[in-house]
């Protein structure tokens, strides 16, 4: 089995399938910094989504997602985009906490494991 690398940049790559799995590192909303909860979430699902098919998968091979909130009290406003996104009957295993995020621009990241389609 090969390890494959995707977006990769000096620091992460964005996506790396390894076994039947693909790993993508936790997306912020890069295009709605400073945005409502519902807007960056948004913004990540869709990230997530390209990422996603880009190698092959897609959110009904979504195994596992941890998200992190800069603020707790926005759980329900970011579930709303996320119930909405998650495929009926392929609801993943889930964590979800409250973290400080790599910049104050940022209220919600996501981290997803997948299956490939390989």
């Amino acid at each position: 089995m090969q390890i494959e690398r995707y977006e990769t940049g000096k620091r992460m790559s964005q996506a790396v399938t390894y076994g039947g799995f693909v790993f993508l590192a936790g997306q912020v909303a890069i295009d709605a910094p400073g945005a409502s909860v519902r807007e960056q979430t948004t913004n990540i699902l869709a990230r997530i989504t390209r990422l996603l098919e880009s190698v092959g998968s897609n959110p009904t091979r979504i195994l596992s997602a941890t998200i992190w909130l800069a603020d707790m009290s926005e759980f329900e406003e970011m579930n709303i985009v996320w119930d909405a996104w998650v495929p009926s009957g392929h609801a993943p295993a889930r964590a979800t906490v409250e973290a400080r995020l790599a910049g104050p621009q940022f209220s919600v990241e996501i981290g997803i494991i997948a299956a490939t389609g390989k």
